[in-house]
């Protein structure tokens, strides 16, 4: 058995008037106690994750992208009270690989343009159910949806609750979260937690509810509740949070977790599970959507026979066969397939060609893709760069570390068109087959 553990529920400073700890120090604090990796579970918002990563990264830690959601009670939608239940209960969800990551940002931001109460940016059963593929699902806090059953005294409730999760998640993925802060309902609650994770086949992991990095941390972060709840410290009924909230050392969570057989081993096998790859190169081309070729054939392929159809066009078909026309496109071509910008061309063609379609004025192009020939023979530009003597490698070349930069007018007025048409098929990957029809 191993002897070291990660903390797979943690909030840092994002979130907001709850959390106090920053990224950069947590990334080091995780690597100083030897500890493999490192999870991010902010209250519903993942406002911290690219920090979070890159300085997990730098650290040499593993970073797991989380977050503690806010579950409502019944549909996201309704803002009434149910009798009863709470406004929301707490879930905490990992990016199991890049499939979650992508359904985990799509289920935090619905929830916050959706599901917004006294606001909390809740989400429901349904849309978790939508976006669940590829993501861990812990069962939360002593504030979780099991527990509050629990808390309750409804034990079938509680029951009712956790098939239902394991239902969204499946077994494999679903694992029934433990806290031990030496509260009176977390040790209430415990047996009931473990009695079901026996029933259901599903693993227990140990988790702290890491609030602040270090022990004497907590009188600061008290007073940072203060703040964020609009309460006075000698206030005694206000809220407060327990000083054991702290990013813990392995030796002292397994001391904690002694009495539950692999609580604490679960964490490792999560973290060892957990392994999203975040493409943050501003030169990668691979952060671009995907044009699909509409013949099925490789984009590349696609990109130089639009380009052939659209010089024959331009210059007709004797002279776009000419040395100086034919081997200028071919060598344009092959470098930006090169840097693997095919898309990006293809797309920009697409919905400048949308665009004139639909009579929205579009301008002759300017600045340095004026020089380029494929975006001539695409539609992109106006201006032919032979004609005018324009250099290519002033927009794009092999040892440019920048992507290209391609300057475009749309009338003002109606612009917003182009934009939406832009947003909504890059959303969906949708964009239309292009058209050659040159203007």
């Amino acid at each position: 058995m191993s002897d070291s553990f990660v903390h797979l529920h943690l909030h840092t400073e994002f979130s907001l008037l709850d959390g106090m700890i920053r990224t950069k120090d947590l990334a080091k604090k995780a690597a100083d106690f030897g500890m493999p990796a490192v999870a991010m579970t902010d209250h519903g918002n993942l406002y911290g994750a690219i920090k979070f990563y890159q300085d997990c990264k730098k650290a040499g830690v593993k970073p797991i992208l989380g977050c503690e959601i806010y579950l409502a009670p019944g549909n996201m939608a309704d803002k009434k009270e149910v009798a009863g239940r709470k406004r929301a209960t707490h879930m905490t969800l990992l990016a199991e690989n890049n499939e979650g990551w992508e359904n985990l940002s799509k289920l935090v931001s619905k929830g916050n343009l959706e599901g917004l109460y006294y606001g909390k940016p809740r989400v429901d059963r349904d849309t978790l159910r939508e976006f669940s593929k590829g993501i861990i699902c812990l069962t939360g806090c002593i504030s979780g949806p099991v527990n509050e059953w629990l808390r309750a005294g409804d034990e079938g409730k509680a029951r009712e609750t956790l098939a239902e999760i394991v239902e969204i998640y499946g077994r494999e993925n679903t694992y029934v979260e433990l806290h031990n802060h030496g509260l009176e309902p977390q040790r209430l609650v415990t047996p009931s937690l473990i009695k079901f994770a026996k029933e259901f086949g599903l693993k227990v992991v140990a988790a702290n509810d890491v609030h602040f990095l270090n022990k004497y941390d907590h009188e600061a972060h008290d007073v940072m509740i203060c703040i964020g709840t609009g309460n006075l410290v000698i206030d005694e009924n206000r809220m407060h949070y327990s000083p054991e909230v702290y990013f813990k050392t392995a030796v002292q969570m397994r001391e904690l977790f002694a009495d539950v057989p692999g609580a604490c081993d679960a964490t490792l096998e999560i973290a060892e599970r957990c392994n999203v790859t975040l493409k943050l190169d501003s030169t990668s081309s691979e952060k671009y959507p995907q044009f699909g070729t509409p013949d099925g054939s490789p984009r590349e392929e696609y990109m130089m026979k639009v380009c052939q159809e659209g010089l024959i066009k331009r210059y007709g078909a004797q002279r776009a066969q000419e040395p100086e026309i034919a081997n200028r496109l071919k060598y344009e071509v092959d470098t930006i397939n090169q840097l693997g910008f095919a898309s990006y061309f293809l797309i920009t063609a697409d919905f400048i060609q949308w665009a004139r379609d639909h009579d929205i004025p579009v301008g002759p192009g300017r600045g340095s893709a004026a020089g380029s020939l494929a975006s001539y023979a695409m539609g992109i530009t106006d201006i032919c760069p032979i004609r005018f003597g324009l250099l290519f490698e002033r927009f794009l070349n092999p040892e440019r570390v920048s992507p290209p930069d391609v300057d475009i007018d749309f009338c003002q007025s109606r612009r917003v068109e182009v934009i939406d048409y832009v947003r909504k098929n890059t959303a969906s990957g949708a964009f239309l087959t292009l058209s050659l029809t040159v203007s």
